[in-house]
């Protein structure tokens, strides 16, 4: 099965407009954009029935103490962990694509509830729901797309790696405010095919994608 994404090829850094934070000349960091990016997709596996996309960064910090914090960095060697950006399932797979900015086109403080998407789709939370718990002004459910926003003070560049997942699934056994494990956990035994694309971001001037 074959993927293509506009603006992003992979290993190759992700453009600013498919980002949920971009430079700023006064702050280290501003909300971007935030669009989804176009997926495309073709030569699915026979007896495909439904799509599943995953957007997962698997550089993120397991400890968040020196994480965009002045005067500090966040080492290269620290232990890294998987972070979900975008968990849709049911996906028709004869619609053959997403259109750009179709799912999300801005940042939305406290998440989007019921953000839109392609006709019986359905799209689980991401983790900005649990980095952003406790923050006032941007605390809530996370659902849909958000892009990349790693530490600006990272010693690395962080990878995006978007997987479309064909399933021989109609409906993927999921339920309520599913996140990206349950997913994988619910089609073990049922992927037909699987694309992928990784893309790199990064928010530290002196760390280039």
């Amino acid at each position: 099965m074959k993927m293509e994404i506009d603006g992003i090829e992979d290993n190759a850094p992700i453009p600013e407009t498919f980002a949920f934070g971009i430079p700023d000349e006064k702050d280290p960091m501003t909300f971007g954009p935030n669009r989804n990016p176009a997926i495309r997709w073709s030569d699915l596996p026979a007896g495909t029935r439904s799509l599943v996309i995953l957007v997962v960064d698997p550089d993120v910090p397991s400890e968040a103490d020196d994480v965009n914090q002045e005067g500090r960095t966040v080492s290269a060697d620290l232990p890294r962990v998987p972070f979900y950006h975008w968990v849709m399932v049911d996906i028709d797979p004869t619609l053959g694509e997403i259109g750009e900015g179709s799912c999300s086109q801005e940042v939305t403080p406290k998440g989007k509830s019921n953000p839109p998407g392609p006709a019986g789709s359905r799209q689980g939370l991401n983790d900005f729901t649990g980095f952003l718990a406790g923050d006032p002004d941007m605390g809530g459910s996370y659902f849909g797309y958000d892009g990349p926003c790693p530490p600006w003070n990272d010693e690395i560049p962080h990878r995006y790696r978007f997987r479309l997942i064909a399933t021989s699934l109609e409906t993927i056994p999921v339920d309520g405010d599913f996140r990206g494990p349950e997913v994988e956990e619910a089609i073990k035994g049922h992927v037909l095919g699987e694309a992928s694309i990784t893309g790199r971001y990064s928010l530290n001037p002196s760390v280039p994608a």
